[in-house]
């Protein structure tokens, strides 16, 4: 490739690399502003349903599994075009993999489920149809 070309590309890989960083932190800013929003809910007395602890965990960990699809992407972008050698396409499997599997974690804690276990219906509800 031009060098103009591999400089791009590189550019645009910081870009979505910044972009995932910025995810993580207004996403924490926004899972603390959740959680002192529930919090300040149930001391006027209103009816909550998860207290400011799940909120926050749930919310933040929502927004760590965007900001990792996010860096993700990035490091296939910077690995796959700019950096195209034996080592940096290992480590590059080795990050894709820890992040795949903290992913999978995080999903599993927000859902309370396997993802191949059908969703679970609320108390009195007719059940989900996963088709």
């Amino acid at each position: 490739m031009a060098d103009s070309t591999v400089a791009l590309i590189d550019t645009l890989g910081r870009v979505v690399e910044f972009a995932g960083v910025v995810v993580l932190i207004a996403g924490m800013i926004w899972a603390t502003m959740a959680a002192a929003l529930t919090s300040m809910r149930r001391w006027r007395g209103d009816t909550v349903v998860t207290g400011p602890y799940w909120t926050f965990r749930a919310s933040l960990a929502r927004a760590i599994l965007l900001g990792l699809e996010i860096l993700i992407a990035a490091d296939i972008i910077l690995t796959v075009t700019v950096n195209t050698t034996i080592e940096s396409a290992v480590v590059l499997v080795l990050i894709v993999f820890v992040r795949v599997a903290l992913s999978f974690t995080l999903t599993v804690e927000i859902d309370g489920r396997w993802p191949w276990q059908t969703p679970r219906a609320p108390a009195g509800a007719a059940p989900i149809d996963p088709m």
